[in-house]
């Protein structure tokens, strides 16, 4: 579960991005601050896991107060003001939201938040199921990482081939691989990813997983041999 605050001085701005989170259910609704100040004093008294944080307002401005936070929490920037992207990468923040922006852009962001999560403690023996939310069918569906197989561009569709399902969305994939690990993950044609673990064997230039026997491209050949070796 994913903590969450928003921090803009825009009322329908909160009323928007709460609408957005509503929506998911792997996000948790902490509090609305309309400054920078309120943000503090809610991350002193809340365990916050991300910030929706808007740069231009009153008092201390978006960039100002995310420096002044000594451990901040994963940031998602949300603003009008698209001349400032650069110094929120060079902040390190998850995402850059430029105002107004849809539901679909708003998954996205939250998708590289899920990939970003921190491995569990050793001692816990456990990792957390890391999840991705795709558009299919007029609907977000989530889909546990290590469900999926495969992935196949098909025209304009991406195929999320999982053990029990065969999802269609209407993406690239490049946008898609964006939202993969490369420790889980090896992109071995122009037109397929394939999951590590669910690897059965490699005969030639064919990764086989399960059933499905997918090529490997003359480009990606070495991706295939560096995992391996």
């Amino acid at each position: 579960m994913i903590r969450y605050i928003i921090v803009d001085d825009e009322p329908i701005a909160h009323d928007i991005i709460k609408g957005y989170g509503d929506a998911l259910p792997n996000l948790q609704f902490v509090a609305h601050c309309y400054d920078a100040i309120e943000a503090m004093q809610c991350l002193r008294e809340n365990t916050v896991d991300l910030i929706f944080l808007d740069l231009n307002m009153p008092k201390l401005k978006g960039f100002e107060f995310l420096r002044a936070l000594q451990n901040p929490p994963h940031i998602i920037v949300t603003t009008a003001y698209q001349e400032f992207a650069l110094e929120g990468y060079e902040l390190s923040v998850l995402d850059y939201l430029l105002k107004p922006f849809s539901f679909e852009r708003f998954v996205k962001a939250i998708n590289k938040m899920e990939t970003n999560k921190p491995i569990a403690a050793v001692a816990t023996h456990t990792t957390p199921e890391e999840t991705v939310f795709f558009r299919s069918s007029k609907k977000m569906v989530q889909v546990a990482l290590s469900d999926i197989l495969f992935i196949e561009a098909k025209g304009n569709y991406v195929h999320i081939v999982t053990r029990d399902n065969n999802i269609q969305v209407r993406e690239k994939i490049s946008d898609i691989a964006q939202l993969l690990t490369d420790k889980q993950f090896i992109q071995v044609h122009k037109s397929f990813i394939v999951a590590k673990k669910h690897i059965n064997s490699i005969q030639g230039n064919q990764i086989v997983i399960n059933d499905h026997k997918i090529p490997v491209g003359k480009v990606y050949k070495n991706n295939v041999n560096n995992m391996l070796s």
